[in-house]
């Protein structure tokens, strides 16, 4: 075990993450020497040189565990040795770390997301309809997928949604469950009919554009049903207050945000973090520090 832990995140941009706090406080709760740094990495074509000293940095023992977000989720899957079963099924990484001599990517994003929907009411028949087929999209549909639900999925981009379902009908998962419908009101509204779970995994609402919702206006909310946003920031959406005015029980991406944190930390070091200590560290930096 290394006497000071260095970790760290890779993405483009980076300057809003909540990631370095939400780390050290795990650092603090396990009672190890540490630091996690942001490593922006530009997307454009000198960017692989720099994805590629960070895995050097890696391999070298430098680092001893990174995060990947967007845009570099699918960039660094030719750059390490294996691929967690989950990781190669999703077909994108978060989690980078050494293991037995070899570079694996790991994905904790799945995990993350499965563990704190199960603060939902959810309740009927497992049938989601999911709002976006980019990458935030697949790690929720292979969770979902994975417990036995019936996945329905939209995209503006038609041809997102089909090289999504084409990639999971690919993997060794049973896919049957995974339908994808157009993105039109009268779609949408059939599809929703009958779910008990709707989750947003586009931009949508995001800051600054926070009056939006990827939601077709008059198209009703199905009843008895559910609502995740993979969305913090804010950390109520415009979709959120519509679904709430329509009485279902809502829930923001903050809670994957930290369990798929906890589960990365966990990867590297061992330890399991507390997942309200981290919170608590985000939320009140001022007094978690005390």
């Amino acid at each position: 075990m290394p006497e000071t832990w260095s970790l760290g995140l890779i993405g483009f941009p980076l300057g809003h993450s909540i990631s370095p706090a939400l780390h050290q406080s795990a650092l603090q709760q396990a009672g190890l020497k540490g630091s996690y740094s942001l490593f922006p990495v530009s997307p454009e074509e000198d960017g692989k040189k720099g994805l590629v000293a960070l895995m050097q940095l890696l391999r070298s023992g430098q680092l001893q565990g990174l995060n990947v977000t967007i845009p570099h989720k699918q960039n660094v899957l030719s750059l390490v040795d294996d691929l967690t079963p989950s990781a190669a099924a999703i077909g994108a990484s978060n989690t980078l770390y050494m293991k037995g001599g070899r570079l694996i990517g790991d994905n904790t994003d799945a995990p993350g997301f499965w563990g704190d929907l199960q603060h939902l009411p959810l309740n009927g028949a497992a049938t989601a309809l999911i709002l976006g087929a980019g990458g935030a999209a697949r790690a929720v549909v292979f969770a979902l997928l994975t417990h036995g639900w019936q996945v329905r999925i939209t995209d503006l981009f038609e041809k997102q949604t089909k090289s999504l379902c084409e990639h999971f009908s690919a993997q060794s998962l049973d896919a049957s469950g995974l339908q994808a419908i157009d993105f039109t009101p009268r779609a949408i509204a059939a599809a929703a009919q009958n779910c008990s779970l709707i989750v947003n995994t586009t931009p949508v609402g995001m800051h600054p554009k926070v009056e939006e919702s990827p939601w077709p206006e008059n198209v009703p909310f199905p009843k008895d049903a559910c609502l995740y946003d993979v969305i913090y920031n804010p950390m109520e959406t415009r979709l959120m207050q519509l679904a709430k005015t329509a009485g279902l029980p809502c829930r923001n991406g903050l809670g994957m945000l930290v369990e798929q944190a906890a589960l990365a930390f966990e990867r590297w070091t061992g330890f399991a973090p507390s997942r309200d200590l981290m919170l608590e560290a985000f939320l009140h930096p001022a007094r978690s520090d005390s």
